[in-house]
C-alpha cells in the first residue's frame, strides 16, 4: 500500500534543484506544475507510452524538488539486504497490491467469454425482457459481463449480438449500442477488479469491500441516467448496422473457434446455463462484501476470521477462477492444456496496464518523499474546495487533456493520497473519493482515447455522431456518477 510503503517526508527541506531559486512551498508548487505539463507533454506531442512518461516525470520532480540521487535511486545497504530506493518503493507497494487482483480477474472474464458465457446472457435477457426493451437487455448485458472482463474485450464479444439485433429491428444501431458501452463503462470505471479502482484502492488503502459497495451505490444511479441519453440519442440519429462488422464479426467467430480447436477447446452442443454464469460472477463480489460487513457487524473470533479470510480478494478471486475452471471448463469437455492456453493468452495485454498502474505508484511516492504533497495539501486546503471535489477535477482535466484514463486515476491518487492521509477519513469517505477520481476519469472520451475509435470502428459510427453519442455518453455517466459519490460524501 502506498500510504504504508512510502517514505516519509523528510524533516528538512530540500534546497537542491528548482527550490535553490525560488524556495520553500512556492517552489514546491511550481515543480508539481511543471512536472504535470511535462507529463502531458510527453503523452500528447512527443507520443511517449506512459509507462515510461510517468517514470521519467517522476525522476525529474524528484530532483528538481531537491531530492538527492542516493534519496531518489537508493543505495546498497551495508546488511546487503539490496538496493533500497524510493523508485522501488513506490512501484512496489502498489502492484503488491494490484497484481494478483488484475491477474486473476482477467483470466476470469477469458474463460467466461471464451465459454460462450456473454451470448447466453444477452440472449437469456433479450427473451426475459423481449423485442420492445431489448436496448434495455443491452445495457442489463454489458452491466453484468462487464464485471469480468475488459471494456473493449467486451465489446469485441457482445458487438455482434448489437449487429443482430439492430438489424432484426431496422431502427438506429445506437439504440442498442449506447446502453451496451453504458454498462460496459460503468463496471470498467467503479468497480472491481477492473485496474482503476483497485489500483486507486491499493493506493489509498482502502478496502475493496468498500470500493465495490460505493461503486455499485454510485454506478447504478450514473448507468441509468446514461441509459436515459441513450434511448434520446438512439432515436435522433439513424446509424445502420455497418455491413463489413457484420462480414467480420462472422469472421471472427469463424477464427475463434478454429483458435478453440487448435487449442483443444470443444464446445458442448449444450451452451452454459445462466445461473452458472451468474454464480460465476457473483461468487467473488458476494464474498468480498460479506468480509467488509463482517469487520463491521462482528467482534473478533473464528467465524469473523473464517469470513475474512474467505473475503480476501486474491482468495475470492481464487475461488471464483477455479469453479469457471471447473464448471465452464473441465465439466465441459475441456482439457487442462486448453484452460491453460485461454488464460496465458489473456495475460499478454495486461503487461501494460500494471507498468502504467507501477509508474503512478512511483509519482505519488516521490510528491511525498519530496514535500511536494504536503505544499499541494495545503494549498488545496487553503482553496477551501472539498477534497472529493479537487479529486474529481483533477481526474477530469488529466483525462480530457491526455485520454487514458487509467494515467489520470493514477496521477490523480498520487496528488490526491497525501490530502486525505492525516484526516482520519473513513472508509466509506475515501472509497467515495476515489469513485469521484473514477467518474472524472472518463468524462469526454474524444479523439485523444483509445476508446473513442473503438466505438466508431466497432459500430460504424461517423467521427461527428460518435462525439454526438459516445463523448456524450461518458460525460453523463461521468457527471452522474460525481454527483452521486459527492452527495453521499456529506452523509458518512
Amino acid at each position: 500500500m502506498l500510504l504504508a510503503a512510502s517514505p516519509a517526508p523528510p524533516e528538512t527541506p530540500h534546497t537542491g534543484g528548482l527550490l535553490s531559486l525560488i524556495g520553500g512551498t512556492g517552489g514546491l508548487l511550481t515543480v508539481a506544475v511543471l512536472g504535470i505539463a511535462l507529463l502531458l507533454f510527453l503523452i500528447i506531442k512527443v507520443r511517449l507510452q506512459p509507462f515510461v512518461a510517468l517514470l521519467a516525470v517522476s525522476i525529474a520532480v524528484g530532483l528538481s524538488a531537491g531530492l538527492s540521487v542516493t534519496e531518489l535511486f537508493g543505495t546498497v545497504q551495508r546488511n546487503d539486504q539490496g538496493i533500497v530506493s524510493m523508485i522501488e518503493t513506490g512501484m512496489g507497494g502498489i502492484l503488491g497490491h494490484v497484481t494478483i487482483i488484475i491477474g486473476l480477474g482477467t483470466m476470469l472474464g477469458a474463460i467466461l467469454e471464451v465459454s460462450g458465457g456473454a451470448e447466453v446472457l444477452s440472449k437469456r435477457l433479450l427473451g426475459l425482457f423481449g423485442e420492445k426493451r431489448a436496448p434495455l437487455a443491452m445495457g442489463m448485458t454489458g452491466l453484468i459481463f462487464g464485471i469480468p472482463v475488459f471494456f473493449d474485450v467486451g465489446i469485441f464479444v457482445l458487438a455482434p449480438i448489437v449487429y443482430a439485433a439492430a438489424k432484426r429491428s431496422g431502427k438506429s444501431i445506437l439504440l442498442y449500442a449506447m446502453p451496451l458501452l453504458a454498462g460496459l463503462s460503468m463496471t470498467h470505471a467503479f468497480l472491481p477488479p477492473h485496474p482503476g479502482p483497485v489500483a486507486a484502492a491499493g493506493m489509498f488503502d482502502v478496502s475493496l469491500g468498500w470500493v465495490i459497495i460505493m461503486g455499485i451505490v454510485v454506478g447504478i444511479p450514473a448507468v441509468l441516467a446514461a441509459w436515459v441519453y441513450s434511448a434520446w440519442i438512439g432515436k435522433r440519429i439513424f446509424v445502420p448496422v455497418p455491413q463489413d462488422m457484420l462480414e467480420a464479426a462472422e469472421e471472427a467467430r469463424t477464427a475463434v473457434a478454429a483458435e478453440q480447436r487448435a487449442a483443444g477447446v470443444t464446445p458442448p452442443e449444450q451452451p452454459v446455463s445462466l445461473g452458472t454464469v451468474l454464480t460465476i460472477i457473483g461468487t467473488p463480489l458476494l464474498l468480498i462484501l460479506a468480509a467488509t460487513f463482517s469487520s463491521i457487524a462482528l467482534d473478533e473470533s473464528t467465524l469473523r476470521s473464517v469470513i475474512e479470510f474467505f473475503g480476501h480478494p486474491f482468495v475470492a478471486l481464487t475461488i471464483a477462477l477455479l469453479m469457471a475452471y471447473y464448471l465452464l471448463g473441465i465439466r465441459r469437455g475441456w482439457s487442462r492444456k486448453s484452460l491453460e492456453t485461454v488464460s496465458t493468452a489473456s495475460l499478454k495485454p495486461v503487461g501494460n496496464i500494471l507498468l502504467v498502474v507501477g509508474a503512478g505508484g512511483v509519482f505519488g511516492a516521490v510528491l511525498k518523499g519530496s514535500g511536494i504533497a504536503d505544499a499541494l495539501a495545503e494549498t488545496f486546503d487553503d482553496m477551501g474546495l472539498p477534497i472529493i471535489v479537487l479529486a474529481y477535477l483533477i481526474s477530469l482535466v488529466l483525462r480530457v487533456a491526455q485520454g487514458s484514463a487509467t494515467v489520470a486515476i493514477v496521477a490523480t491518487a498520487g496528488i490526491v493520497v497525501p490530502l486525505v492521509a492525516d484526516g482520519n477519513h473513513s472508509q466509506a469517505f475515501l472509497a467515495l473519493v476515489i469513485m469521484a477520481i473514477s467518474a472524472g476519469s472518463i468524462f469526454a472520451s474524444h479523439v485523444n482515447d483509445g476508446g473513442f475509435w473503438i466505438v466508431a470502428k466497432y459500430f460504424g459510427i461517423s467521427e461527428r455522431d460518435t462525439l454526438k453519442s459516445w463523448t456524450v455518453l461518458e460525460s453523463v455517466l461521468s457527471v452522474a456518477g460525481f454527483a452521486v459519490a459527492a452527495l453521499l460524501s456529506l452523509f458518512v
